[in-house]
């Protein structure tokens, strides 16, 4: 792609969601959520092919639709009680209607689907972008409508996504569609405890952007989008393919891993909101994510190929700046959480 170009689309992409995290009236947040979505149809289709196109096609409509969805509703809620502000959505089927809309922004179950089948015909450059940059925007509206928005239609959502996440990720080959199912799981999370606490919502997508960054990078370092690829990581980067696999076990959320702390966070909130049945089913979904993410780890780091490597072995990286992000969150981020809380507003 012309440099040029690329700089007006990444520029682009930051301006959409900077205006989304500055604005206060509903059709500024409109246009910036617009500007977003605009912005990564040629990131999509710079590759020529069916796929991509497809994947491409498939994202506009979806996000066409959320955001018609989103426009309508805060024009009904305008109309009855004379407010474009986004703290004032207070109109319950505008307040209904608009959260639905961002979940199908962020793709929370059951709106769902469109994620997996368009992260598939990304790049990972570009799905790195998908899951991560892209979920900025609706989570900044989501997490300020987080004292108006309906509380059993969040726990719904959220619970769903957890569990579908899970569910749909265990069958996977494809590795991008695996990333798929992992994000519509955390951000479920996310959207469970969104109304009774949003700063450890806050939280859990700092840890989750992080994650799924370092994923991300380690999957277009290997050039690995099957599985069965993986298998090929630990002859080439050992290094990089241990410290790969403490990050898979990090976004699985197993202790002392970073993690395992949002999760318990989440999980010690609604219990102390006497939520406890609902807190034990959204942590035994998590045991149906451990199973593809542990099934990731062991091809990756405890299995070799069939046939010897013909690459040399790189202890030491290449490019040591790729296993920044992993070591920094699968190890360093637990000591930092009581810092961390207390900058979330």
């Amino acid at each position: 792609m012309n440099p040029h170009a690329l700089f007006i689309i990444i520029i682009s992409l930051a301006t959409g969601t900077i205006t989304v995290f500055l604005s206060n009236h509903w059709i500024l947040a409109w246009i910036g959520l617009e500007i977003n979505t605009l912005a990564i149809i040629p990131l999509m289709t710079k590759t020529p092919h069916p796929r991509a196109i497809e994947a491409a096609t498939k994202y506009f409509l979806i996000q066409a639709a959320a955001s018609a969805t989103i426009l309508f509703s805060s024009t009904v809620n305008a109309w009855l009680t004379g407010e474009w502000s986004i703290n004032n959505l207070s109109h319950p089927a505008a307040n209904i209607t608009l959260t639905i809309a961002l979940a199908m922004k962020l793709g929370l179950a059951p709106l769902h689907f469109w994620l997996p089948e368009v992260l598939q015909g990304l790049t990972l450059q570009t799905g790195l972008i998908l899951s991560t940059w892209q979920k900025l925007a609706p989570m900044a509206l989501l997490i300020q409508l987080s004292d108006t928005t309906n509380l059993t239609l969040l726990m719904t959502i959220g619970i769903l996504s957890t569990l579908l996440g899970g569910w749909g990720g265990i069958n996977q080959t494809q590795l991008r569609k695996i990333m798929a199912f992992s994000s519509i799981a955390h951000i479920g999370w996310m959207a469970s405890v969104l109304k009774l606490a949003p700063n450890i919502s806050l939280f859990n997508l700092l840890i989750y952007l992080l994650m799924t960054t370092a994923m991300f990078t380690t999957l277009i370092s290997l050039s690995t989008k099957k599985i069965s690829d993986l298998s090929m990581a630990w002859p080439k980067t050992p290094a990089l393919t241990a410290l790969s696999m403490l990050t898979l076990l990090s976004l699985g959320g197993l202790p002392p891993l970073s993690g395992f702390m949002p999760k318990w966070l989440i999980a010690q909130e609604l219990i102390k909101q006497d939520l406890t049945a609902f807190a034990t089913v959204i942590l035994l979904s998590t045991l149906i994510s451990l199973f593809f993410y542990l099934r990731l780890s062991y091809i990756m780091a405890l299995t070799l190929a069939p046939s010897p490597s013909v690459s040399s072995s790189s202890w030491p990286l290449s490019n040591p700046t790729q296993a920044a992000p992993l070591i920094t969150t699968a190890l360093a981020l637990i000591p930092l959480t009581p810092t961390l809380m207390s900058l979330m507003p």
